[in-house]
């Protein structure tokens, strides 16, 4: 492995640890206690700021990925080489399932702690607020889509220099915000996948609509946004090369 690859895939790890950590600790610490109680505003602001302080850390070393369905996403729009896409996949999963273990162990330390769902993803009896497998089906694919369709609108040519964290951020914490009583959200099966190796029995058995579901957004979110942001920046190209 070069020493480039090292670097972009330690960065991915560091990202998707902070992403899981930040936002599934806020869920599994802070979001019920009693003192304190940030609810699911919160928890969406957690899973936002993460990203945009990971973004702006590391983003410049790895494109700030932290995300499996992001990498796919960006992948199906040209704008992620295809040797990069195992490698960071990898490194997002193991950074995931660490922080997810250091977070259980740091949960436990409380007497009488009791893991429950531990911020993992579900469907049916397992979602939040019990909505129905095809409901939270549509919601992963349709969120997916628009993040990956913001995150490449937001890096295109023509956006914001240098200020494109911050939309991001902002997008996965609506995002957050819309969909936490359906799934808990997802839109990352690394993520996904962390806490529910901890939470274990159906939890485990529903992460496959966490992997599928996000990954279908991304490739038509990517797809969708390498024709609007291409045809356009070809559009402009050939204006520019007509002009005397």
């Amino acid at each position: 492995m070069s020493r480039d690859t090292m670097r972009r895939t330690a960065a991915e790890f560091f990202g998707t640890f902070w992403l899981t950590f930040g936002g599934c600790g806020a869920a599994v610490l802070a979001a019920g206690f009693p003192s304190l109680g940030i609810g699911f505003l919160g928890v969406s602001l957690a899973f936002g700021l993460s990203v945009l302080t990971m973004a702006y850390a590391v983003g410049h070393v790895s494109g700030g990925h932290f995300n499996p369905a992001v990498t796919v996403g960006l992948w199906s729009a040209g704008r992620c080489a295809n040797h990069h896409v195992l490698p960071y996949i990898v490194a997002q999963l193991i950074g995931a399932i660490v922080a997810a273990g250091i977070l259980y162990m740091i949960a436990s330390g409380k007497a009488g702690w009791v893991p429950g769902g531990f911020a993992a993803n579900g469907y049916g009896e397992l979602s939040p607020g019990k909505y129905s497998l095809a409901a939270c089906f549509v919601t992963e694919i349709l969120l997916t889509l628009f993040f990956i369709f913001i995150i490449i609108g937001t890096t295109s040519k023509g956006a914001a220099v240098g200020f494109a964290g911050i939309p991001i951020g902002l997008a996965l914490t609506l995002i957050h915000l819309i969909s936490i009583p359906v799934t808990n959200t997802s839109v990352n099966p690394a993520r996904s996948t962390g806490p529910a190796l901890f939470a274990g029995g159906q939890f485990v058995g529903q992460l496959w609509l966490f992997w599928l579901a996000p990954l279908i957004g991304a490739v038509i979110g990517g797809l969708v946004a390498r024709w609007m942001y291409e045809s356009g920046d070809n559009a402009e190209a050939s204006r520019a090369a007509r002009t005397p």
